[in-house]
C-alpha cells in the first residue's frame, strides 16, 4: 500500500507554484466579499452614469436617446404594477419625482442581476484591478464633469439669480424652504461665486489622475453640504446629490486606509505609484492632450452657457405695479385684506414671468409669453393652462389688463411705483460693526 501523498507538500528542490490564472501578476488577491461588492458598483455606476459626459456627442447621442427610450417604458411599467403609482412625471426640474425613485429601484434590481450572473460566470477571478482602475476613470470624469457643470453657474451666477422683485416683497413666511435657500444664495453674489469655485475646482482636480484624491475630497465636502441643503430644505434634488456624493466616496475608498493613518494615527505613508493607463508612451501622451483639451472646451462650453442665462434682460414692463382698480365679472373688489381673491400688486421682472401678489400677500406666478398688445399666461407647473390678457398703456406708468383667469373676467387698473430700495439689496458689506445688525 503506497502512502497518502499530502497535496499541498513541494519537495525542496521542486520549482514555485505558478500564480493563478485569473489573477494579473503582481496583483494581490480580493476577497470573496470584495469582489462581488466591485461588480455590483461597477455594474450599477455604469447603468447610472451610462455614456455621461459624452452622451450629446454624435453619435453617442443617438445611443444615449434609445437608453432613454427604454426607460420612459420599463420605469412607468413597474411603478404601475409592481407599486400601483404613477410613474410618468418626467424630471422636470425635481429629480424627486415617483419616476426618479422607481427608476433608481430598477437600476438596483439589474445591478443586482447582473452582479449574480456575473459571479457565476468569472467565479474563478481573483482581482479587478485594471478593471477597477478603468471604472475610476470613468468615475472622475462623469463627477468632474457635474462638479464643473454646477460650479460654472454659479461661478457666472445664474442658477442662483438675484432675487426677482416678487421674491423680495413676498413675506418670509410664505416662502417655501426651497424658495428660501434661493433668495439666500442670490442675496450675496461673492458667496454664490465662492461656493461655485470650490465646486469647480474640485471638478478640475477629478479630470487629472494625480490630483484625484484631492478632488473627490473637496467635491466630498461640497456634496455632503449640498446634500443637506436637499434635505433640510426640501429641494427636489435628494437622490442626484446622493449619488454624486457616494461617488466621491467611491473615489476616496481605495485611499481610506492611508488616510486613516495620516489624519488618525500620525503614521507617515508611501507615496502610491501612478502606472501608465497605456504601455505605448505616445499613446498615454496622445490621450492625456486629448483629455486636456475635452476638459477645457467642456468648462469653458459650461462658462459661456452660464454667461449667455444672465443675458436674459429684463421685461419691457418691468417694475411693481399697484392695482389701483380690480373688477372680477363686472363687481369693483375695493383693495380690503379680507379679500383673499383681491389683487394688490402685478410684478414684471424676468421677460418670461408675470407674478400676481394678493391682498394677503400670496403670490401666483405665472409663465409670460408677452407679445404686441397681448399676453399669454400659462400655470407654471401645469403649461397645459393657458389664458390671453390684452394689455394697454393708455399713458406711461398706466397699464390696462383685461382678460379670463379661471373661468372669471378680470379688468384691472395699474400704476407703476417706484422701486423701492430694500435693505437685503442695498445693506452691504460693512468691516466695521459696533452693533450687530440682524433685522
Amino acid at each position: 500500500m503506497q502512502p497518502a501523498i499530502d497535496a499541498s507538500y513541494v519537495p525542496p528542490d521542486s520549482p514555485a507554484p505558478a500564480p493563478p490564472v485569473d489573477a494579473a501578476p503582481g496583483a494581490p488577491i480580493w476577497s470573496p466579499a470584495r469582489r462581488v461588492l466591485f461588480r455590483f458598483a461597477f455594474a450599477y455606476l455604469v447603468l447610472y452614469n451610462f455614456l455621461y459626459p459624452v452622451s450629446f456627442i454624435p453619435p453617442v447621442d443617438r445611443i444615449d436617446s434609445l437608453y432613454q427610450k427604454l426607460w420612459l417604458v420599463l420605469v412607468p411599467w413597474v411603478g404601475t404594477h409592481l407599486f400601483h403609482v404613477d410613474a410618468t412625471t418626467l424630471p422636470n426640474g425635481s429629480g424627486d419625482s415617483a419616476y426618479s425613485y422607481v427608476r433608481v429601484f430598477c437600476l438596483l434590481v439589474i445591478a443586482l442581476a447582473v452582479t449574480a450572473v456575473w459571479t457565476v460566470f468569472d467565479r474563478k477571478r481573483l482581482e479587478y484591478t485594471r478593471l477597477h482602475e478603468g471604472l475610476r476613470v470613468y468615475v472622475r470624469f462623469a463627477l468632474g464633469a457635474v462638479m464643473i457643470e454646477y460650479g460654472a453657474v454659479k461661478v457666472i451666477p445664474s442658477q442662483f439669480p438675484e432675487p426677482s422683485l416678487d421674491r423680495l416683497l413676498q413675506p418670509y413666511g410664505d416662502a417655501s424652504p426651497m424658495g428660501l435657500v434661493w433668495a439666500f444664495m442670490g442675496a450675496s453674489r461673492t458667496y454664490n461665486i465662492f461656493g461655485g469655485a470650490v465646486e469647480l475646482i474640485g471638478g478640475l482636480l477629478l479630470t487629472v489622475r494625480r490630483t484625484t484624491l484631492l478632488g473627490a475630497l473637496v467635491s466630498l465636502g461640497a456634496m455632503a453640504n449640498i446634500v443637506a441643503l436637499n434635505f433640510f430644505y426640501d429641494i427636489p434634488v435628494k437622490l442626484a446629490s446622493l449619488h454624486l456624493l457616494a461617488m466621491a466616496v467611491f473615489l476616496i475608498l481605495p485611499d481610506l486606509r492611508r488616510l486613516t493613518n495620516v489624519f488618525f494615527l500620525g503614521r507617515r505613508v508611501e507615496p502610491i505609484e501612478i502606472r501608465p493607463l497605456f504601455r505605448r508612451l505616445w499613446l498615454h501622451r496622445g490621450m492625456l492632450v486629448l483629455r486636456t483639451l475635452l476638459v477645457l472646451a467642456f468648462t469653458g462650453y459650461m462658462l459661456n452657457f452660464a454667461y449667455q442665462n444672465t443675458k436674459v434682460g429684463k421685461s419691457p414692463l418691468y417694475g411693481i405695479w399697484n392695482v389701483d382698480e380690480l373688477e372680477i365679472d363686472g363687481e369693483v373688489r375695493p383693495p380690503l385684506v379680507t379679500d383673499r381673491e383681491r389683487w394688490r400688486r402685478v410684478v414684471f421682472d424676468h421677460p418670461n414671468i408675470m407674478a400676481v401678489q394678493l391682498m394677503s400677500d400670496s403670490r401666483e406666478r405665472y409663465a409670460l409669453d408677452l407679445g404686441k398688445g397681448v399676453m399669454t399666461l400659462a400655470k407654471r407647473p401645469d403649461r397645459t393652462w393657458k389664458t390671453t390678457f390684452s394689455y394697454a398703456q393708455p399713458k406711461p406708468g398706466l397699464l390696462i389688463l383685461q382678460g379670463t383667469l379661471e373661468g372669471r373676467k378680470i379688468r384691472a387698473r395699474l400704476r407703476l411705483e417706484k422701486t423701492p430700495e430694500l435693505l437685503l439689496t442695498t445693506r452691504g458689506f460693512h468691516w466695521i460693526n459696533e452693533r450687530p445688525f440682524n433685522r
